[in-house]
């Protein structure tokens, strides 16, 4: 059975919900996050040296990353190939949306995550405001003039499809709702129309919500 090493308030959602869509039999072995330093716990080492999350193992298989581990379960489990085009242009979506979702859209994500964290630690009263103000100047100076012409991007591809890569749900789509889903926990999309309905139009599929339940 496949079981899914799941971090409290990490990536590992989506691939919960994944394997909720494909209806494939799994555990999940929930893992808490230190208080104080917001990271995994050693037992997570003992999976995957880097204790990172999404991890799974599938008999003697380990697989990490998001991304390896949706195409490692499309691989095996997608039997029809119901979640991944095989050729033209929306073969060639898949690929980019798949990959930008880690490697654009979350690194700044999490980085805000990150500054955000700082600003509110506690710290002398006279640094405080230098460091707030230092914390802000980069969110506002380098990070958010990159994340906010993504979001634009994407939900001007909102507009126009369905999903992300032809015309079902395919593994795009389970990598860059969860990016979105975080953007809109940390940025403002309220502006963002296509998107705000592509996550209510996920939210609503019974394997997500499902997933959702589980993960908790």
């Amino acid at each position: 059975m496949i079981k899914v090493h799941h971090l409290e308030l990490s990536r590992s959602f989506r691939v919960i919900w994944l394997l909720e869509e494909l209806g494939v039999e799994y555990e999940i072995i929930t893992y808490r996050r230190d208080p104080k330093t917001y990271g995994a716990p050693a037992a997570l080492k003992r999976v995957h040296p880097l204790g990172k999350s999404p991890v799974i193992t599938d008999g003697e298989i380990t697989v990490a990353e998001s991304g390896a581990i949706i195409e490692y379960l499309l691989d095996k489990y997608d039997t029809e190939g119901q979640y991944r085009p095989t050729s033209g242009q929306a073969l060639l979506d898949y690929r980019y949306w798949m990959h930008f979702a880690e490697g654009s859209m979350m690194p700044l994500l999490v980085l805000r995550l990150v500054l955000g964290k700082v600003k509110d630690r506690p710290m002398p009263f006279f640094v405080k405001p230098i460091a707030r103000k230092l914390m802000d100047g980069i969110d506002q100076g380098f990070i958010m003039p990159r994340l906010q012409p993504q979001l634009e991007l994407i939900d001007a591809w909102l507009k126009d499809h369905e999903w992300f890569a032809g015309d079902s749900i395919s593994g795009a789509d389970f990598q860059m709702e969860l990016a979105l889903r975080f953007a809109a926990n940390r940025a403002d999309v309220s502006g963002l129309e296509h998107i705000t309905a592509y996550l209510e139009k996920v939210a609503a599929r019974p394997a997500h919500q499902q997933a959702d339940t589980r993960a908790k």
